[in-house]
């Protein structure tokens, strides 16, 4: 077994780790979508719509990590799928409403599951503590830089 490369002056920094967890985590979520034919992202842009109803695309994208063309692209992709639709909202003809069809809620548990399955080695490795204080931890990072 190869000896782990040292950090150097790289130790105290969160940017490095960061990005392997990404990119390791971002594989499997692609690979998830690709074999359903839906764009990587297509589970955070479900999950994000059905539990904030009416909320804007400018907070979605936000909130998903994406820049507003990127979400407006998987939206396109999951409203021609079927999975989402959008409405004109009613005070704002400019703004329109997207909602998570019928279809969507079982295409979001499904690839949640499966995601979900992905991610169970890190909470096995974690424990259940270990993982609900890792969740705080980046949601209190997130919240730093936004």
């Amino acid at each position: 077994m190869a000896k782990a490369l040292d950090w150097g002056i790289l130790a105290g920094s969160v940017g490095p780790r960061a990005r392997l967890l990404r990119n390791a985590l971002s594989a499997r979520s692609i690979a998830v979508s690709a074999r359903h034919g839906l764009p990587t992202g297509s589970l955070t842009v479900l999950a994000l719509i059905s539990a904030n109803p009416g909320t804007s695309q400018t907070a979605l994208a936000g909130r998903a990590g994406l820049n507003k063309s990127a979400l407006v692209g998987i939206v396109d992709q999951l409203e021609k799928s079927g999975l989402v639709e959008r409405a004109r909202a009613a005070t704002d003809r400019r703004r329109y409403h997207v909602s998570v069809t019928p279809d969507g809620e079982s295409a979001m548990r499904v690839l949640f599951a499966l995601v979900d399955r992905e991610e169970e080695p890190i909470r096995d490795a974690l424990g259940r503590r270990d993982t609900d204080a890792l969740l705080a931890l980046l949601d209190r990072v997130i919240a730093t830089l936004e």
